[in-house]
């Protein structure tokens, strides 16, 4: 009897030892299995030329490399300390400096036009948003034009989302950032603000210590070679400040501060409908918040709100409810019915890995290895555990849903910061070490490949 309890402390810390290293395991074997599969057994996965990315092999050097490593070696010498002692204010800052610096001189690899380049292709919304002359028509006009047989059918990007991303370049176009370097800029910035939003979020929901564990991994990452050049990075940053509301509305002290950061919260979220069609999955997330805060007063709020976001741009024209239906039409006609979604279901996740980097493995192996001991230290843990384990849930959700495959290590990047909270899960070694391994992807992948998106 006594072998058998003195067994059980030590069988469980050997569990606890393993989760990290099991997590990362199974993210690199992801990875890795991702790339080999269509090599070694000839499927043909209808990517462009290094699945699971859409990428090409192209090693290269550039403007950007020297500040690229600067910005390497200075993180992962000071970033996990600093972020534990910084003054909050502080914190925020260095968070949006930082991931704007990591940003800018990763994308700037490929000179001026590893901002530009991608925005001025012919799938993107810039070229359109320039044409805009009357919003109104491009509402009620909107759904004629996904359909593939529709004699002037809009470009790919365009067809594949609701018209709240174009309006967006169209506010760009009008504010005199109509360039490709103009708008890749400012896609970056308003990108840079999304981990900020993050730790204010932890922040508001007590979890104060677990935001500074995460930052660094927030900010610094492989998610960034995508946050410069994608109109999704922008996704990104709404999703985040509308949780974050959603997080301060459910922390308010008083009825008319909860009712106005509840409805900031709604025209926030509602608009990330009229954004991407796979973005209503941030309900979960949602749900999530107003569960750990134990407080479901700000939901009529915001989902009232979210409503009347969707509801207006119905009377302007454009109808979210019937658009969905011509857009998955469209998604079957085109390469999608070519991609195996037998493949797919799990290479995205490779992609995912990719993307967010091999380490949000291990944090949601010791996330889900806490929610199934309820090993619980503090409130910072149930945090973490909670929005870790929502932001899985919408993943998986997305991914078996078949209207993500391939081409996820941009299309996720709303769910990606919220994965890597579990990283505050994490040892101090684990996380220094991690980080480093981190930054040292994401400077491989993005000197190796050019990435297309």
């Amino acid at each position: 009897m006594t072998n058998d309890l003195l067994a059980a402390p030590q069988t469980r810390s050997r569990a606890v030892a393993a989760a990290p290293w099991i997590g990362l395991g199974v993210a690199v074997l992801l990875i890795a299995a991702a790339m080999l599969f269509p090599l070694l057994s000839g499927l043909n996965v209808h990517v462009r030329w290094f699945p699971p990315l859409h990428a090409q092999w192209m090693p290269r050097v550039g403007p950007g490399t020297l500040a690229a490593i600067v910005v390497a070696i200075l993180a992962m010498r000071y970033a996990v300390d600093l972020a534990a002692r910084m003054r909050w204010p502080a914190l925020q800052l260095a968070a949006f400096g930082a991931g704007l610096a990591w940003m800018l001189s990763l994308a700037t690899v490929d000179g001026a036009k590893g901002l530009s380049a991608i925005l001025e292709t012919q799938y993107e919304y810039l070229r359109t948003a320039r044409a805009v002359t009357d919003v109104g028509a491009l509402l009620r006009d909107y759904i004629a034009h996904i359909p593939l047989d529709s004699p002037d059918n809009w470009p790919v990007h365009i067809a594949g989302h609701p018209p709240g991303a174009v309006l967006f370049f169209v506010a760009l176009v009008h504010l005199g950032l109509a360039s490709g370097l103009a708008a890749g800029m400012a896609v970056t910035v308003v990108a840079a603000t999304t981990p900020v939003a993050v730790l204010l979020t932890l922040r508001r929901l007590g979890a104060e210590t677990a935001a500074r564990r995460a930052a660094p991994f927030l900010v610094l990452g492989p998610a960034a070679i995508w946050m410069s050049v994608s109109a999704d990075a922008m996704f990104a940053a709404f999703a985040a400040w509308g949780l974050c509301a959603l997080a301060f509305a459910a922390t308010a002290r008083r009825p008319a501060a909860t009712a106005g950061w509840a409805v900031l919260a709604g025209l926030l979220l509602g608009y990330c409908v009229l954004l991407s069609y796979g973005l209503p999955l941030l309900g979960v997330l949602a749900v999530a918040i107003l569960l750990l805060a134990r407080r479901w007063s700000p939901l009529p709020w915001a989902a009232g709100t979210a409503v009347l976001v969707v509801l207006a741009f119905a009377v302007s024209g454009f109808a979210w409810w019937e658009a969905y239906p011509v857009l998955v039409e469209r998604y079957w006609v085109g390469v999608a019915s070519n991609r195996p979604f037998p493949y797919w279901v799990w290479a995205n996740l490779g992609a995912l890995a990719f993307s967010a980097g091999p380490l949000v493995g291990a944090g949601i192996a010791v996330a889900l290895q806490r929610a199934r001991g309820l090993r619980f230290r503090a409130r910072d843990d149930v945090v973490v555990v909670g929005i870790a384990l929502a932001a899985l849930a919408t993943v998986l959700l997305a991914d078996l849903s078949g209207m993500s495959k391939a081409e996820v290590e941009r299309i996720w990047l709303p769910f990606v910061p919220w994965l890597l909270v579990g990283t505050a899960l994490l040892s101090h070694r684990w996380r220094r070490w991690g980080l480093g391994g981190q930054i040292v992807f994401a400077l491989a992948v993005q000197h190796a490949l050019a990435t297309g998106w």
